[in-house]
């Protein structure tokens, strides 16, 4: 148990480091796009295990304590919920944090252009339509790529136009 306790530096830095690292990640993955997280691939996985073992000695430098990593985990704790609770509270706050969802297809076509502007792949727009029973964006009346990179169908298209 000798120096489990014993901190390289001031706890208060292990907090300001924590709370940094969140925001500065928060802010690079706003800045990659909607589609980091909503399906994730193979290569989606490695970037967030590089990520985490990057961001380690950016938030505990050379600490080996045990005490040092959860205070700075507690720093990105009260930071999340800090953020959230003011997303949960506030538009603009939610829309600065979490973004928009965009729109890839209307009345039975896609957006010409909004796959490749949003950087979602025609096969996993198809696969999405798949997965949700649809067999062609025919069949859908809107399909939006959600802030949270997930992609969401209203079918409904098809007969629409029919009606027309």
């Amino acid at each position: 148990m000798d120096g489990w306790f014993d901190l390289s530096m001031p706890w208060w830095a292990f907090a300001m480091r924590g709370a940094l690292a969140y925001l500065g990640l928060l802010l690079l993955m706003r800045l990659a796009g909607k589609h980091a997280f909503g399906e994730m691939s193979p290569f989606d996985i490695v970037v967030l295990i590089l990520v985490g073992g990057t961001l380690r000695s950016a938030i505990v430098g050379d600490d080996r304590s045990v005490l040092g990593p959860f205070i700075a985990i507690g720093s990105i704790l009260v930071v999340d919920t800090v953020l959230a609770h003011l997303a949960a509270h506030s538009v603009a706050c939610n829309r600065l944090i979490e973004g928009r969802a965009a729109l890839l297809a209307r009345a039975g076509a896609v957006i010409p252009g909004s796959l490749e502007r949003h950087r979602v792949a025609r096969a996993a727009f198809e696969r999405g339509l798949r997965s949700r029973g649809i067999r062609s964006v025919e069949e859908v009346a809107e399909a939006r790529l959600e802030a949270d990179g997930r992609m969401s169908f209203i079918k409904g298209a098809s007969h629409e136009r029919e009606a027309s």
